[in-house]
C-alpha cells in the first residue's frame, strides 16, 4: 500500500462559529485515514504545512508510522513549534486511523487494548451569553446548566475563572474581580451538586503567581478535582514555585507541543494530571511515548479537547488503552458536525463509548466538507481595564 495524496479539509461550521481543520491520507489501495489538528484560528498556516509536505509522503508506505513521524519531524533542518506540530499530528492521527482499517481493528488495539470499558468525561458548564445579577453575573445559570448535565449522568464538570461573569464577556479580565466570582461560583457549584461531583476549575493561564497562590488556597477547602493550568507551562520553575504553597492538584500542558517540553514538568513532579493535546502536541506516536513517561511519575492522564470529533476518537483510543487515565475534556458532542463527520462514538451521560469499528471509527464526506470552507473567524482577545494585553 502506498499513499497517493494528502488533502485539508477547513470547515466551518456556522452554529459554533468557528473551523475544524481536518487531514485525509489517500493511498493506491482505496483506504483513507483521517485526523484533526489543533491551533484555532491558525488553520491556514496547517493547510499550507500539509500542502508541502504532501509530495514528501506521497509513495511512502503508510504502515511506517514511526518513520513517518521522524521524516517530518527530524528530516529537516527547521523543526518543532506549534503550526508545525499540530500538522505532524493531524497526519499521524490518520495514519493510525489508516492502519487500523487496514488490520480491521479498532486504534485502542494496536495501542495495546483497552484498559477500561470506556472514558468518563467533563463537560464545560459555564454559561457566556445571558447574565444572572441575583448572584454574581451567570452562577445561577452556570448551577442550573451543571445540575441538568449531572442528572443526566455526568460525574465531572468545568468552568473558568471570571467565565461567565459581565467584564469577562466584555473582553475584559481584572484578577482581582475574577478571582471573587470564581471562589463564589465553585462554593455555589459544590453546595448545589453536592460533595460527590468532581468540579475542574480551569485557570487558563490567566492568573500571576500571586493570584495562583491566592484563588488555589480558597479553593482548596471546597475540594477542586484539579486546577488547571494555573501559570503558563512554558516556565516550569513558575509551577515549581506554585508547587511549594497549594495542595491542590494541578493539571496542565494543553499547549505544549512535544515530549521535549513536557521534560521538566514530569522529571520535577510538577502536575498531577498531563493536559496533553493530541492534535498539537505530536499525535498519538507522540502522546503514548509521554503517556509512558507520566506513568513512572504516577501522573494521570487528562487530554485536551477542544476541537472536533476526529480529535474526541484519537482522545478516546489514548483513554481506553493509557493504564493511568483520570478523565477526557469532551467539549463538543462527538455528533457535532453531522452530514460531514460520520462516527460510532456514543456518549451515555458522561461516559464515551467507542463503537469498536476498525480504525478511529470516524468518516468525513469529502464533499459535504469542501460545501463548508474555511471562514474567517475572530479571535478571542482579552485586556485589562486600561487597555493593555491579558493572557487569554
Amino acid at each position: 500500500m502506498k499513499i497517493t495524496d494528502v488533502q485539508t479539509f477547513v470547515v466551518y461550521v456556522p452554529e459554533r462559529g468557528r473551523n475544524f481543520t481536518f487531514v485525509k491520507v489517500y493511498t493506491d489501495e482505496g483506504l483513507t485515514g483521517l485526523g484533526e489538528a489543533g491551533v484555532t484560528g491558525k488553520e491556514l498556516a496547517i493547510a499550507s504545512l500539509v500542502e508541502t509536505y504532501a509530495p514528501v509522503l506521497k509513495g511512502m508506505d503508510p504502515s511506517r508510522i514511526e518513520h513517518i513521524w521522524q521524516t517530518l519531524w527530524r528530516g529537516q533542518f527547521f523543526r518543532g513549534g506549534h503550526i508545525h506540530a499540530a500538522t505532524v499530528a493531524a497526519i499521524d492521527i490518520a495514519l493510525w486511523d489508516l492502519r487500523g482499517k487496514a488490520l480491521g481493528v479498532p486504534v485502542y488495539d494496536l495501542l495495546g487494548g483497552k484498559t477500561r470499558d470506556y472514558a468518563r468525561c467533563y463537560c464545560h458548564v459555564q454559561q457566556r451569553d445571558g447574565t444572572d445579577r441575583d448572584q454574581g453575573d451567570g452562577i445561577n445559570a452556570m448551577v442550573a446548566y451543571a445540575q441538568a448535565r449531572v442528572a443526566e449522568g455526568w460525574e465531572f464538570v468545568r468552568y473558568g475563572v471570571g467565565e461567565g461573569s459581565g467584564s469577562e464577556r466584555e473582553g475584559i479580565y481584572e484578577q482581582t474581580r475574577a478571582m471573587q466570582w470564581t471562589i463564589d461560583a465553585f462554593a455555589a457549584l459544590r453546595d448545589a451538586l453536592g460533595p460527590r461531583i468532581e468540579i475542574c476549575v480551569d485557570f487558563h493561564q490567566r492568573t500571576t503567581p500571586t493570584y495562583a497562590i491566592q484563588l488555589a488556597r480558597a479553593l482548596e477547602p471546597m475540594r477542586p478535582f484539579f486546577i488547571e493550568d494555573p501559570l503558563r507551562a512554558e516556565n516550569a520553575s513558575e509551577l515549581a514555585y506554585l508547587r511549594q504553597h497549594i495542595a491542590a492538584p494541578i493539571a496542565t500542558g494543553e499547549q505544549i507541543s512535544s515530549k521535549w517540553d513536557w521534560q521538566v514538568l514530569i522529571e520535577k513532579d510538577l502536575m498531577d494530571y498531563c493536559r496533553i493535546d493530541l492534535c498539537i502536541s505530536g499525535g498519538l506516536t507522540e502522546a503514548k511515548k509521554i503517556a509512558g513517561w507520566c506513568e513512572t511519575h504516577y501522573i494521570e492522564q487528562a487530554p485536551h479537547n477542544p476541537l472536533g470529533p476526529v480529535s474526541t476518537a484519537a482522545c478516546l483510543h489514548f483513554d481506553l488503552s493509557t493504564p493511568l487515565f483520570a478523565v477526557q475534556e469532551l467539549v463538543w458532542r462527538p455528533d457535532v458536525i453531522p452530514g460531514i463527520i460520520q462516527t460510532d462514538m456514543r456518549l451515555e451521560g458522561g461516559k464515551l463509548f467507542s463503537g469498536d469499528t476498525p480504525g478511529l471509527g470516524v468518516e468525513l464526506n469529502d464533499d459535504a466538507a469542501r460545501a463548508q470552507p474555511y471562514q474567517p473567524a475572530s479571535f478571542s482577545m482579552l485586556r485589562r481595564e486600561d487597555n493593555s494585553v491579558s493572557d487569554w
